[in-house]
């Protein structure tokens, strides 16, 4: 059930937000909004991702990890709700609702899955990222058939808060699971005291000997293996998010048909999916994982590059390369969050800072290369910068796939022995 559950709220994490992409003309149409209020539809998430990760870790060591993803998912169904039925107010305050929900999840499940499944990690990882690439790709393609059975655009966008309520209805089990181990748990201390109390009051002494050794804060911000998985994350967020929005305009000015072109970006969702998964096990199976890193940034280089020069003809293999190559990336940016860090809180707030700087720098990329196009009114300088920032990406990737943690100079094999048998 805690896998079912996980799949379910990964499936919520893309799909709110891919729904609009397709839609954005019916809904400037219908609400009459300019071009810019309705580039805020899409954008707004992201700065909402980047307000708010940071927070996540300090709610779920307040309240409990399972607990805060419950309240997520309430809020995330209000704001879908609210996003398709009350106008333009109704729209934009939804949307930094389901925004801010969203960024909860994005941060506590990668921490979630390091605590609950510790040896699983490569793979737990991959199932969640498929399950929120599927959806993500869904959504995509279903939004615009769904509004023209007459449902609207807001009927398209509404039915998500479905897909929200039955991943409540899958994860409140998580919760009574939780309070009853809390029970067992403080029904067996009672037990233990009352039998022998300087016994127990000697174990106490050694567990908080124990936490104060393994779970040591660290600060983040003063970490440069922290930084590095920062800026990988963000770096490929930015490139994922700006293919998003401009790749069929790009495809269209090199004299692609309309059509084919959102077909294409279907192909690099679709050419996604498996690497996401593949590259997640590969990565939990390895020491350190640069060999990955030099494959995915490999595939994104020969991509752009291919965008760059090699025509529309064989547009087709440059985007299923680049699909192949942002399904390495991606998937190489979630397991960082646990493969770098030594517990579920240092995972948690691991992501959050890399997720708030990561999203900051994604929310600002597809404006960027949009500014490029309008001053050289070309898509050659913005895939030269695309092309420049794969490389920053290439070398932050390096530094973050060594086999270390965040905050520590040891060999993590050797720190790993240690709390082992510190634990013991």
């Amino acid at each position: 059930m805690l896998i079912i559950g996980i799949v379910f709220i990964a499936a919520n994490l893309r799909a709110p937000l891919t729904s609009v992409g397709s839609l954005v003309d019916l809904i400037r149409g219908s609400l009459h909004i300019s071009n810019t209020l309705a580039g805020m539809i899409t954008t707004l998430p992201l700065f909402a991702f980047a307000v708010f990760s940071p927070f996540a870790p300090k709610l779920a060591r307040r309240f409990g990890t399972k607990l805060v993803l419950l309240w997520s998912l309430i809020f995330l169904m209000f704001g879908i709700i609210l996003r398709s039925l009350s106008g333009v107010f109704g729209l934009f305050l939804g949307t930094a609702i389901l925004g801010l929900s969203i960024s909860v999840g994005n941060v506590l499940i990668p921490s979630l899955i390091k605590g609950e499944f510790p040896e699983r990690v490569g793979v737990m990882t991959g199932i969640y990222s498929v399950s929120m690439n599927v959806f993500a790709a869904l959504a995509s393609g279903i939004s615009i058939p769904i509004a023209g059975m007459g449902l609207g655009w807001a009927g398209a966008l509404s039915i998500w808060a479905a897909l929200t309520f039955l991943s409540i209805i899958l994860w409140i089990p998580q919760i009574k699971r939780r309070k009853h181990e809390m029970t067992i748990i403080e029904e067996t201390a009672d037990i233990e005291i009352e039998t022998d109390k300087e016994d127990i009051q000697e174990e106490i002494e050694k567990i908080e000997v124990v936490k104060g050794e393994v779970v040591e804060k660290v600060n983040l911000w003063k970490s440069p293996l922290a930084w590095q998985v920062t800026i990988y994350m963000g770096l490929q967020s930015l490139v994922f998010y700006c293919m998003v929005a401009w790749l069929p305009d790009i495809l269209i000015h090199q004299g692609m048909d309309s059509g084919k072109a959102g077909w294409m970006l279907s192909l690099m969702q679709l050419a996604l999916i498996p690497i996401t998964f593949v590259g997640s096990v590969l990565a939990g199976r390895k020491a350190n994982q640069r060999s990955l890193v030099i494959i995915g940034s490999l595939c994104v280089l020969v991509g752009f590059f291919g965008l760059l020069f090699g025509g529309s003809g064989f547009a087709f293999l440059w985007i299923i390369i680049l699909g192949i190559g942002g399904g390495f990336t991606f998937s190489l940016s979630m397991m960082f969050f646990s493969l770098r860090t030594r517990n579920a809180d240092e995972a948690a707030r691991l992501s959050g800072m890399a997720q708030s700087i990561g999203y900051l720098l994604a929310a600002f990329g597809p404006m960027l290369l949009g500014f490029l196009y309008d001053s050289t009114n070309n898509w050659t300088l913005p895939l030269i910068m695309l092309i420049g920032v794969a490389v920053v990406c290439l070398f932050s990737g390096l530094g973050a796939s060594r086999d270390l943690y965040v905050g520590l100079s040891q060999d993590s094999k050797t720190t790993r022995k240690y709390i082992v048998s510190n634990s013991d």
